[in-house]
C-alpha cells in the first residue's frame, strides 16, 4: 500500500500555504515568466481543443451537476457580495470608458415617436436603439458577435 499524506494533513497544509501567498502571486502578476497576452493568445488553439473535447463529451453538464446548485449557492453568498462590490470598485474607469461608445451611440439618437402602449410604432424605437447599440459592438470587437 502507498504511503500517502493523510487527507486531513494536506488540506491543513494547502490552506496555511495558499492562505499566506498572496504576495507570491502578486508577484508572479507583477513579473511574469511570459506576458499573459502573450501566453494567452498561443494557446489559444489548445483552448479551443480542450473546451470541443469538453463539451462533446459532455463535461461541462457533468461538472455542474456533480457540484450541484447547493454548491454554487453556499460559495456565491459566501464569497459573492464582497468580491463583487470590491470588482466594481475597482473597475469604475474602465465600466466607464467601455460603456462611453454606447452612451455617446445613445445620446446621439433619433427616435421615431413614442405611440400607445403595444403600439407597433414602440417596436421603431427598439429597432433603432439596438441597432445602434449593435454597430457599437461591431466597431468595437471587429465581429458581428
Amino acid at each position: 500500500m502507498a504511503n500517502v499524506t493523510p487527507l486531513e494533513v494536506a488540506a491543513d497544509k494547502w490552506t496555511r500555504r495558499a492562505s499566506v501567498a498572496g504576495e507570491d502571486y502578486r508577484r508572479g502578476v507583477e513579473s511574469p515568466r511570459t506576458p499573459w497576452d502573450q501566453a494567452t493568445t498561443a494557446a489559444a488553439g489548445a483552448y479551443q481543443q480542450g473546451v470541443t473535447a469538453a463539451a462533446t463529451q459532455g463535461r461541462f453538464a457533468a461538472g455542474v451537476r456533480k457540484a450541484g446548485n447547493a454548491k454554487w449557492a453556499r460559495n456565491a453568498a459566501a464569497k459573492g457580495p464582497n468580491r463583487f462590490a470590491e470588482g466594481v470598485n475597482l473597475a469604475v474607469g474602465e465600466w466607464s470608458a467601455g460603456f462611453q461608445p454606447y452612451q455617446t451611440a445613445l445620446a446621439g439618437l433619433s427616435l421615431p415617436q413614442r405611440g400607445p402602449a403595444g403600439s407597433p410604432q414602440n417596436l421603431q424605437r427598439v429597432t433603432a436603439v439596438a441597432a445602434a447599440l449593435r454597430a457599437v459592438k461591431e466597431r468595437s470587437t471587429g465581429s458581428a458577435r
